[in-house]
């Protein structure tokens, strides 16, 4: 498996890691099996939030005896993240996972609790040795612009957004914002919510036609191509091991230029819209 670094000066990670949100909503045993082969194959990003219910819960369970082969990221809530709020729901988060520390903290996406205070308590996290780094996610621009002012070059890890072949706004000015600072990018949602191309289309074509020059999948190759830049990793979620497989695979598939460019045409990222999207 692939690894990119996450963020200045942070450890490396799996560019396809593995995403939990919901996870907690179908069979437990289920998920915990997927998420242990993903463990096996490489894919040792697992993320996760205090929103996403009790897929810490499920985590917890599923890197047991693991600790050390896992990069554990976790976010808290706008909601939580004043300096004392963020501190302790990092806390909860810690006893969720039943582990003493996360390798990098998010706030999940930008709220009312002034940036200062957070990136405060994301410091005094880090020297308490409860986190490693720290992020955010669905930052746009004018966000990270804000967020840099308060915390300087080289302390931001990641910023994790919303991207899958039928969404690429964050090409136009958030993917240049991070790569010029260093700054990781990880796709969410990246086979899109409930909407991942047909094999009917022009685009699932497409797919299917690279992916059989590979001897891949098409979701294979849709995780290739959005982890084609140095700064971009992706987090697809599995239901099961089989798909968690399939998932950790895309991580030694190279696409050629050509590939990529028939991709970029038949998936246009369109025109910069006003507001970042989001799930």
């Amino acid at each position: 498996m692939e690894q990119k670094a996450f963020g200045t000066g942070n450890p490396s990670t799996s560019v396809i890691g593995q995403g939990t949100w919901y996870l907690d909503r179908g069979d437990r045993q289920r998920a915990i099996a997927a998420l242990q082969r993903g463990l096996d194959l490489g894919m040792s990003h697992i993320d996760t939030a205090e929103m996403y219910g009790e897929a810490e819960l499920v985590i917890a369970d599923a890197i047991a005896g693991r600790r050390d082969e896992v990069f554990l990221v976790s976010k808290v809530l706008p909601s939580n993240a004043s300096r004392r709020g963020t501190v302790t729901a990092c806390e909860r988060s810690l006893k969720r996972l039943n582990t003493d520390r996360l390798d990098c903290y998010l706030l999940h996406w930008p709220g009312s609790s002034p940036l200062e205070d957070t990136v405060a308590a994301f410091e005094e996290l880090k020297r308490a040795g409860k986190i490693r780094s720290w992020g955010v996610s669905n930052f746009d621009v004018d966000d990270l612009d804000e967020l840099h002012e308060v915390a300087g070059e080289g302390n931001i890890a990641c910023n994790q957004v919303l991207y899958h072949l039928k969404e690429r706004a964050i090409e136009h000015a958030v993917l240049p914002w991070c790569e010029r600072h260093g700054v990781a990018v990880v796709a969410y949602s990246p086979f899109g919510h409930d909407d991942f191309p047909a094999g009917s289309s022009a685009g699932g074509k497409l797919l299917q036609r690279v992916a059989d020059a590979h001897g891949a999948t098409p979701r294979q190759v849709a995780l290739a191509f959005l982890t084609r830049s140095s700064a971009l990793l992706a987090i697809p979620k599995a239901s099961s091991a089989e798909h968690a497989a399939e998932n950790a695979a895309a991580g030694a598939l190279e696409l050629t230029k050509d590939e990529i460019a028939a991709l970029d045409q038949t998936f246009p990222r369109g025109a910069r819209p006003r507001g970042l999207p989001m799930l």
